[in-house]
């Protein structure tokens, strides 16, 4: 009935005890035993990745802070969500999701946001560093001013009727820089280091040289930060920010300066905050439902199935355990719609099956001994599997391209999880299934096949 059956047994039961080990694992661990540091052979973290609706968090729509008929390119949308990615996993927030919406939006969302407000924060400001050339006057850290540099780098056309009289000339700016650090200075109190690139050393070492006993004001956003004065040429390609900083002051605006300015302005329209409470009891529920659901499958296959739908259940089971393994290890964020997904998928392994064990039946009635009935069911059921999880991966794929085009992350998930699921329960159905309904029959050799198949 199947060829190298107790090979195709070894093989499921070394996937189903790998896939054992990371179910109940949080982190996978494999000792080196020629270290003498301790290094790990192999280490990774396999802790479930729940998403926005399963652990709360904050969601923030942002909108493109231009005119309606502004022609804004897709790469700028693309670089400014990268920025908007690393500047909020530089404050620690290391389970975001960021995507394109549209043309115009962009979505985040950060499970398990713990600090709301310094993450908006973060979102609101654009990181314009300058270094301003303001002559023989200190400016007072707060003060807005006006300089000759915009966003686009050139000047502006027209000046806002409200803004500062006075426009100081912009030196370079903070894409001149090469790398941004937080450290202490002399006195204890935080401040700024940072290296230049070499083109910012070359401008930034003429202009000190040229205006010793002058002021250099730091501004971010057309805020002074601190406006020292130049006691000595800076050649070195390095200096420090200083200010009156608190530690998570500096911390923020070294993550600003650290990945530059926006290359167009954004806006919030919109922020959500799920309280964990929220998400703790969909989880619960989902828990419920998936396990009411699986129990009663389980007892409608071997009742109805008999010996083929204990083989079935059983596979099922290995189906589970793969299923959540490689939702752990990649890892795929888990949302509700995204066990939906992988309960969906799992009618795809039993529609498989039951394909399989109603073409058996067919077979036995038509005569054939239950070897050649075993063998032609699966060849004679394949045709309608095959094309049934083509059409559930072809629309898994659409709906995966629509939510990531259109940011939706409630489609993207749900597509995610199915597509997975559906490659998963075909494996499931055609090679777990297939090994233990031949190990049963071979083992039990039924006679009364209306007993044990159900004919």
């Amino acid at each position: 009935m199947t060829r190298n059956l107790y090979t195709r047994l070894f093989i499921i039961l070394l996937i189903a005890a790998v896939a054992v080990w990371i179910d109940l694992s949080d982190t996978l661990t494999i000792p080196n035993p020629f270290s003498q540091t301790g290094t790990p052979l192999f280490q990774r973290n396999v802790s479930p990745k729940l998403g926005l609706d399963l652990q709360g968090g904050l969601q923030v729509l942002l909108e493109a802070d231009v005119a309606a008929d502004f022609d804004i390119k897709a790469e700028d949308m693309q670089v400014a969500r990268t920025i908007i990615e690393n500047r909020t996993n530089a404050l620690g927030v290391s389970e975001n999701v960021i995507q394109v919406a549209g043309d115009r939006r962009i979505v985040a969302e950060f499970p398990g946001a713990k600090d709301a407000e310094s993450i908006i924060a973060t979102l609101r400001q654009t990181g314009l560093l300058e270094f301003v050339d303001t002559g023989d006057q200190s400016l007072q850290p707060g003060t807005t001013i006006q300089t000759d540099f915009n966003e686009s780098g050139s000047t502006p056309a027209a000046q806002d009727p409200n803004a500062p009289a006075v426009i100081y000339h912009t030196v370079m700016t903070g894409k001149d820089l090469a790398s941004v650090t937080v450290s202490a200075s002399q006195l204890g109190n935080p401040e700024i280091s940072f290296t230049l690139t070499a083109n910012g050393t070359k401008v930034f070492g003429e202009h000190t040289s040229a205006n010793v006993g002058k002021y250099l004001t730091i501004v971010l956003d057309k805020q002074v930060i601190s406006s020292p004065r130049i006691d000595s040429a800076i050649t070195t390609g390095s200096g420090v920010i200083q200010g009156r900083f608190t530690l998570e002051e500096a911390n923020a605006l070294a993550v600003q300066l650290r990945y530059g300015s926006l290359p167009i302005p954004l806006k919030i329209v919109e922020t959500r905050i799920i309280g964990p409470t929220l998400g703790e009891d969909s989880l619960r529920k989902s828990l419920v439902a998936g396990l009411v659901g699986t129990i009663i499958v389980i007892l409608f296959m071997g009742i109805y199935y008999r010996l083929p739908g204990i083989a079935a259940d059983l596979s099922i089971l290995f189906y589970a355990a793969m299923a959540f393994a490689l939702f752990k290890y990649i890892p795929v964020t888990l949302t509700l719609p995204g066990i939906a997904g992988f309960l969906l998928s799992t009618g795809s392994a039993l529609d498989a099956n039951i394909l399989v064990f109603e073409r058996l039946k067919e077979e036995l009635r038509g005569g054939r001994t239950l070897a050649q009935a075993f063998d032609q069911a699966w060849v004679r059921a394949w045709p309608s599997i095959r094309d049934s999880n083509i059409a559930a991966l072809i629309t898994s794929g659409i709906l995966f391209w629509f939510g990531s085009t259109f940011g939706a992350t409630i489609v993207k998930g749900f597509a995610l999880t199915l597509a997975l699921g559906v490659i998963i329960s075909l494996f499931s159905a055609l090679f777990i299934t297939r090994a233990l309904l031949a190990l049963l029959l071979d083992r039990f050799k039924p006679t009364n096949l209306s007993r044990w198949i159900g004919i």
